[in-house]
């Protein structure tokens, strides 16, 4: 699962990999429409992971989980993934407001 969190944010590296070409491709913002789809692709892929962990938490808590190692490893994926989106919500955030201060 946690591979999954990591080709979707892979996938906006090769986004703004292509730097070149999105300032070419700012007016029909086919740019902006694939970091969007990236990011909301891991945002889903969190939600999932979160989804996981909590259901093996209470299974581990209710004690109808054999192994406890399942629990621990799908909260771990969850709390990375979840760093791991909010750094790049982060740097985004930051990205915007250094364009929003340049000046014409």
């Amino acid at each position: 699962m946690p591979v999954d969190a990591i080709s979707a944010i892979s996938s906006i590296g090769a986004a703004t990999g292509t730097a070149g070409t999105t300032a070419a491709n700012s007016t029909t913002g086919a740019g902006g429409s694939s970091f969007s789809t990236a990011l909301s692709g891991a945002v889903d892929n969190l939600q999932q992971l979160q989804g996981t962990s909590d259901a093996l938490a209470v299974q581990a808590v209710t004690g109808n989980l054999d192994d406890i190692h399942k629990a621990t490893l799908a909260s771990t994926r969850a709390q990375v993934t979840l760093e791991l989106v909010a750094g790049v919500r982060n740097k985004a955030v930051d990205a915007f407001n250094e364009i929003m201060r340049m000046q014409a």
